[in-house]
């Protein structure tokens, strides 16, 4: 909406809301489309779980035994081995998937095809859809602001897209994060909100000086964690652009850099290089299970690839075998 000059009227704001939420919804639903269109064939069937019980996956056969439902007897096992033999199978659960999706000003930032927070927005809808169907939860916590933002966990497309839209809704920072909205708070919190044994994906760059890394160890104790790094790749390399005004996002520190020395370059190079070497290594030590995403690849193809050469989906359900 284009406002005139001159004062608001509540016509005018009321218009921008609505202009707002229908522009939040149009994206919401061709990121959904394309990630719907991308994924069809990739993955097939739902989650499993280690569980015995009632259920429609086949797990394994045993003798049979008076009082056994006749109906679960193989019959061509039974043909095989001449003894009667019914089947055992995996119990259905549904699974409850969180997303702790990084907003802090680092994320503001991309010099390739996107910036950092529209791939963890991706990110967010990519594993929505993956677990979001029959009866499973999904939900989402935003941490790097103000203060730490959170959809309790819904089921249907409907408690994934409002779960998208809080991320959509969530303002550019200009700081740094506020007291007990960093990440090694969000990581602290989520069992708190979610007791429950499930998938935690953790969508961030990880540049954060919070000793995040005993947080997410402790999580993973109990979840099933994915971490996903995003980077971009002015991170890493420095360009040869001449004198170069550098400002941290997140302190407002400002440096001014000639970026013609070629030492310079290189010192910058091999500081990232090791900074995210111990991101890296910080989050493999953990035990939670690594991607690295960037802004100038095709992060959805990143992510199936993970998803289906890991099937984290299905190794999860493993963990809701055993109460919470």
């Amino acid at each position: 909406m284009t406002r005139l000059p001159g004062r608001p009227t509540a016509t005018d704001w009321v218009s921008e809301s609505v202009g707002t939420q229908v522009n939040r919804a149009a994206v919401l639903r061709r990121l959904e489309l394309d990630v719907i269109r991308r994924l069809d064939g990739r993955l097939t069937g739902d989650h499993r779980t280690a569980a015995y019980g009632p259920g429609s996956e086949r797990a394994a056969a045993r003798p049979y035994q008076p009082g056994d439902d006749a109906r679960r007897i193989d019959w061509s096992l039974t043909a095989r081995s001449l003894t009667a033999h019914v089947r055992t199978t995996e119990a259905d659960r549904e699974l409850e998937t969180w997303v702790l999706a990084d907003r802090s000003a680092s994320m503001d930032f991309g010099t390739a095809q996107r910036e950092k927070r529209d791939v963890v927005l991706g990110v967010a809808a990519a594993f929505g859809v993956l677990t979001a169907r029959a009866g499973n939860r999904f939900g989402v916590m935003a941490f790097g602001g103000d203060a730490l933002v959170h959809r309790p966990a819904a089921t249907g497309r409907r408690g994934m897209l409002a779960g998208l839209a809080t991320l959509y809704d969530c303002a550019r920072q200009g700081g740094t994060p506020g007291p007990g909205a960093d990440l090694a708070a969000a990581l602290r919190t989520l069992p708190r909100v979610q007791p429950r044994r499930g998938l935690v994906v953790v969508v961030s760059d990880f540049h954060d000086d919070a000793d995040w890394a005993h947080a997410l160890r402790e999580l993973t104790l109990r979840q099933s964690v994915i971490a996903a790094v995003v980077t971009d790749p002015r991170d890493n390399v420095l360009p040869d652009v001449g004198m170069l005004d550098v400002v941290d996002p997140e302190t407002g520190r400002l440096l001014h850099v000639q970026t013609r020395s070629p030492k310079l370059r290189s010192r910058f190079a091999e500081a990232a290089q090791a900074r995210q070497d111990r991101i890296h290594t910080s989050i493999r030590s953990t035990g939670a299970a690594l991607v690295s995403l960037s802004t100038d690849r095709d992060w959805l193809t990143d992510v199936i690839g993970f998803a289906t050469g890991r099937a984290v989906i299905r190794r999860t359900a493993a963990l809701q075998g055993v109460s919470s």
